[in-house]
């Protein structure tokens, strides 16, 4: 049977406490999830402003090609009205084809 001296007794001031330990460990894991969370804010951030970045540049590039094609069909269409509707007709039917598949 253990002695009275080295049984367990929670007054005992001489080690920290099982209470103190278990704070202590809380206290270490609740700083290394708001580490860990702060990281993936950040993370989360910087993908995000590098998604807006991308899409800036693609919306630009594609008001660019949009005001080439426009400048260019309505060239066609001044300069060659017949040949540019028979080019509409053959769009028209291929993404119908496509539209069924």
């Amino acid at each position: 049977m253990a002695s009275p001296s080295t049984a367990y007794n929670p007054n005992n001031q001489s080690s920290p406490g099982i209470k103190d330990q278990v704070s202590e460990q809380f206290d270490k894991l609740a700083d290394k999830a708001s580490r860990t969370m702060h990281d993936a804010a950040g993370q989360a951030e910087q993908f995000a402003s590098r998604a807006a970045e991308e899409a800036r540049i693609v919306g630009g590039n594609v008001q660019e090609v949009a005001g080439n094609i426009q400048g260019a069909v309505s060239k066609s269409v001044k300069e060659q009205p017949m040949a540019t509707l028979a080019m509409v007709a053959v769009v028209g039917f291929v993404l119908g084809a496509l539209w069924k598949s």
